[in-house]
């Protein structure tokens, strides 16, 4: 879902970026030192993930991980995506510079939507809900983004309509595979490393 250079025009392009700077600002402001190493590794997860692309027709399809980031980073998710989307855009000419705000947006805004709304299952102390929570928090964090590309598109131009629709169709088999691996992978962590859920806010 990297958005190339040239698609978007400049409102959109100086209003997603000047949202991100505001998310990178509060993301790096709650970032604990204790933090640092979680983000990093978050951070490489989703570099190395996001590259594996899969084309469907005008668009491509790839792991994003960014309820899994949301879920674990809170904040932390806007310097951990941007970093992984910075080195994609200059290493592999994925995305691009004049994108990065608008990118980062589309990935990391979804994913603190997830975390708050994890927050509200984790509260419950019900193992099923909590199960769901998890799920729902890999699936909608993949939803929001293809939705929030779309909307990318659709406010540079009303040509890109069909464009914005069939990415969001594209992604329906990874929102549903990126809900099953942030399920698994949370219930894993909570076995083996359950502090890690202490240093999250």
């Amino acid at each position: 879902m990297h958005i190339s250079e040239g698609v978007l025009s400049a409102p959109v392009l100086i209003s997603t970026g000047v949202l991100t700077a505001g998310g990178l600002y509060i993301g790096l402001k709650k970032m604990s030192n204790e933090k640092i190493p979680l983000v990093a590794l978050i951070s490489a997860a989703f570099f190395v993930a996001s590259l594996i692309h899969v084309p469907l027709g005008p668009t491509s399809v790839h792991l994003i991980l960014n309820g899994l980031a949301g879920i674990l980073l809170g904040w932390a998710a806007f310097p951990a995506l941007f970093i992984g989307l910075f080195l994609q855009a200059i290493l592999f000419q994925f995305g691009g510079l004049t994108t990065l705000g608008a990118n980062t947006l589309n990935m990391a805004l979804p994913a603190i939507i997830v975390f708050y709304m994890f927050r509200i299952f984790e509260k419950t102390n019900n193992k099923t809900l909590l199960l769901t929570g998890e799920f729902l928090a890999g699936f909608l964090a993949v939803f929001l983004a293809a939705i929030m590309v779309g909307l990318s598109l659709f406010f540079t131009g009303k040509s890109f309509l069909k464009v914005a629709q069939i990415t969001v169709a594209a992604h329906i088999p990874v929102m549903i595979i990126e809900g099953f691996i942030t399920l698994i992978t949370v219930e894993f962590l909570r076995k083996v490393k359950p502090e890690i859920f202490k240093i999250i806010k």
